[in-house]
């Protein structure tokens, strides 16, 4: 298992429009995370959340940087300037491109129907 502690940053907010708001780390540095989608666990005040995470550029909405993108199931709250863990589980599929934000998103879907029956 991989972990990764950082402090959330901003990212574009196309989680949020989609469905699925992520808490983004910067990860530079980290090679030793291979790029993909994870089921992954993070810890808020005391209460653990199943996540869904993805390493990587984000090739399908033009991302340079590589990113640690994380959705808490069940979570509401604001994350920004807070510093958390993400340890990554499992890793679940490759990073690839969508041809359209709606294919993502529906991507994202299935995704989370299997991480959350894990």
């Amino acid at each position: 298992m991989l972990e990764v502690e950082s402090e959330i940053i901003h990212g574009q907010k196309l989680g949020s429009r989609m469905g699925f708001p992520t808490a983004n780390m910067d990860i530079a540095g980290r090679d030793d995370i291979p790029n993909g989608v994870y089921r992954s666990v993070v810890e808020v005040d005391g209460v653990e959340y199943t996540a869904m995470s993805n390493v990587g550029v984000r090739p399908s909405v033009d991302g340079k940087t590589r990113l640690l993108e994380t959705h808490l199931f069940g979570y509401d709250g604001d994350l920004y300037g807070r510093r958390l863990k993400v340890r990554l589980c499992e890793r679940i599929r490759d990073e690839r491109k969508f041809a359209s934000v709606d294919e993502l998103k529906a991507q994202l879907e299935r995704d989370s129907i299997k991480i959350l029956s894990m």
